[in-house]
């Protein structure tokens, strides 16, 4: 028994030696294939996130291109309305000086009612002007050309507009020049 065992295990033995390497060769190709599956799947989320930053990108894209669109419309007219603004400006000259020498009433009238057809046609596009006397001093809107001192006006309120100040919507055009007032020193009288 001792001779014929040894045989049959020697002779299993190659067999079963045969079955571990097939078994090796088929774990080591499923690990081939998981860790491709892997390197797939990993590929396939970083093409899925560049496709959805693509979308995203896209869609800003559009927004951006739809707002400089309605922008371009909204203040598409405004630098031939600041080239309309000097005339604006020689009207309101024209009416005080009318004003001041005593012209005739008619041509008054008619100064009036031409600088009233151009204001309306500038309102009908969205220009306004700004108002500014006797409100508080805004360097976002106003242009100080000088202060005055004043008793009878608070500190940093527009006391005289020089130049009218224009907007477009909500963009200004040209700020307003205006004196300011600034707080008149009291004087101490009073001897200690």
């Amino acid at each position: 028994m001792g001779h014929k065992a040894k045989k049959e295990v020697m002779q299993e033995t190659p067999a079963v030696l045969e079955s571990e390497g097939e078994e090796e060769q088929k774990t080591s190709g499923t690990e081939d294939i998981m860790l491709k599956l892997q390197e797939k799947e990993k590929e396939a989320a970083e093409n899925y996130d560049k496709y959805v930053r693509a979308v995203a990108e896209l869609e800003n894209y559009r927004k951006r291109a739809a707002k400089e669109k309605a922008e371009s419309i909204k203040y598409g007219n405004e630098n031939i309305i600041r080239d309309i603004l000097p005339l604006v400006d020689s009207m309101d000259r024209a009416l005080q000086h009318a004003e001041n020498y005593g012209y005739s009433d008619s041509f008054k009238k008619g100064l009036k009612l031409l600088q009233d057809q151009l204001l309306g046609c500038l309102g009908k596009h969205g220009v306004e002007q700004i108002d500014c006397v006797d409100k508080t001093f805004d360097p976002n809107l106003h242009e100080a050309v000088y202060q005055v001192d004043s008793a009878a006006h608070e500190g940093n309120k527009v006391v005289e507009e020089l130049e009218k100040g224009y907007r477009l919507h909500d963009r200004l055009l040209r700020p307003a020049k205006v004196s300011i007032s600034k707080r008149a020193k009291k004087e101490n009288t009073e001897e200690l």
